[in-house]
């Protein structure tokens, strides 16, 4: 969800006229969490990467709404708020609860393979 979110990003309006695409700073961070979330869906098979891409994710997004927001306050003298400038702000909690859950599962499998003990040879 958060990946839909961010690419939803691509399509909606700043400003009037103005794409959040338009401008290159946005467009890289954008890309940049697009591709770690991506990153972070297709390597299931190892939590630990998995937890921390999802992890940088959220910190990456993190900069792109503090960016908006700066750009927002200091451009903007009338306040017209558009939703898609809180789309960031919501995958960054999409991917800090993404990231607990991995966590979570990482410690069941941890917990399941200490009670099944060593290997024995038969």
């Amino acid at each position: 969800m958060a990946t839909g979110l961010v690419a939803a990003m691509f399509f909606c309006k700043k400003a009037d006229d103005i794409s959040f695409i338009s401008y290159y700073p946005y467009l890289i961070l954008m890309v940049i969490v697009i591709l770690l979330n991506l990153l972070a869906i297709s390597s299931y098979s190892h939590r630990i990467f998995q937890m921390r891409t999802a992890i940088l994710s959220a910190i990456i997004a993190v900069a792109l709404q503090a960016w908006l927001a700066v750009d927002f306050l200091a451009t903007h003298t009338e306040r017209i708020f558009h939703v898609a400038a809180i789309f960031p702000i919501v995958a960054v909690i999409l991917n800090v609860l993404a990231a607990r859950a991995i966590f979570s599962d990482e410690l069941m499998v941890r917990s399941a393979g200490r009670l099944r003990g060593p290997k024995r040879k038969k």
